[in-house]
């Protein structure tokens, strides 16, 4: 799969969907897709933007699994939206039995993915969002 230009700035929220929107509408298989930043940086708003372009109809619908730890969509291709910022450490990473969820043929995209161990990363699309201020994004885009 070919990422967009992996080094972006957006000036808005909506820039910011859009450009993942776009990112859900290319992926035909499985994926996994890592967002990394600081708090409010926007990784749920990536979040949204992808799901909506694998076929979501309405982000206003979409919560952040930041209490659930997982959420699944049954869209164009299946989707895991996982966010690991309340959990403490690598037992708590176990709780959440993430090999099935990893060995699923699906979309699985992980917020604050720094928490996720190295064996899970292999050939994910890594995502870097960086508040440079007022709504202005640095998104980097990486194949690992």
């Amino acid at each position: 799969m070919n990422l967009p230009t992996p080094d972006i700035i957006t000036h808005s929220a909506q820039e910011t969907f859009d450009l993942s929107y776009s990112l859900g509408q290319s992926l035909t298989g499985p994926a996994l897709v890592l967002l990394e930043g600081n708090l409010g940086a926007g990784k749920t708003v990536f979040a949204k933007g992808l799901i909506c372009g694998l076929g979501h109809p309405d982000p206003d619908d979409i919560p952040s699994p930041s209490f659930t730890l997982v959420n699944e969509y049954d869209l164009r291709l299946k989707v895991y939206h996982i966010d690991l910022y309340r959990l403490e450490g690598a037992e708590d990473l176990r709780t959440l039995e993430l090999e099935e969820i990893f060995g699923e043929p699906a979309i699985i995209l992980v917020e604050w993915a720094e928490k996720l161990g190295k064996e899970f990363q292999t050939g994910a699309i890594l995502v870097k969002i960086e508040d440079l201020g007022e709504e202005n994004r640095r998104i980097l885009m990486t194949q690992k």
